[in-house]
């Protein structure tokens, strides 16, 4: 009777596992945006550029705007300041908003743009972790004006959540900075 029930054991054990089983790989969301189409913005401002046809876009009567992307739940606040004199003061206080989020950030880099001919000379920077906005840019033609911007989400900033949205609409930002023209 051992005998019969150790056999037994012996072959449920050799022929019960047929193949390994292995853990299931961590699933991850997969975002999907869609492609880029633009189209050109202008107004009574000295200034056009190119948006994305997925974003609200609405210019104030000081030059200001909002470019906002509803299904994203962010928002690109644009600032338009007029130069007198003062274009220092103004660039200065514009990187000083930037690198108010070092206390946060894990990095902040930056990546600069000049077109010679349309005389458009900028920086884009990239802020990286839990901050209130993590792409801003500043533009100016050296002589006239200053356009900034900086992009808000309406949520508690959570870095590693919100990466895919950023850099969807860093490209627009891009975009935004290589498509600036002065009037």
């Amino acid at each position: 009777m051992k005998k019969i029930t150790l056999i037994f054991i012996i072959a449920i054990l050799c022929f019960s596992c047929g193949e390994e089983t292995l853990p299931k790989p961590k699933s991850y969301l997969k975002l999907q945006y869609p492609s880029a189409k633009y189209q050109k913005i202008s107004s009574n401002c000295p200034y056009t550029f190119e948006a994305s046809t997925y974003a609200n876009v609405a210019i104030k009567n000081n030059c200001w705007a909002k470019i906002e992307y509803p299904n994203l739940k962010a928002t690109i606040h644009i600032t338009y300041r007029e130069v007198d004199g003062n274009l220092n003061a103004i660039l200065k206080e514009v990187e000083k908003l930037t690198f108010e989020h070092t206390i946060k950030a894990d990095v902040i880099s930056d990546i600069p743009y000049d077109d010679v001919d349309k005389k458009v000379y900028a920086k884009l920077y990239n802020i990286e972790g839990n901050v209130a906005t993590n792409v801003q840019f500043r533009a100016t033609d050296s002589l006239n004006h200053v356009l900034s911007g900086a992009l808000y989400f309406y949520a508690k900033p959570n870095y590693d959540s919100i990466v895919p949205a950023i850099k969807y609409i860093e490209k627009d930002m891009v975009k935004l900075v290589e498509t600036l023209a002065w009037k």
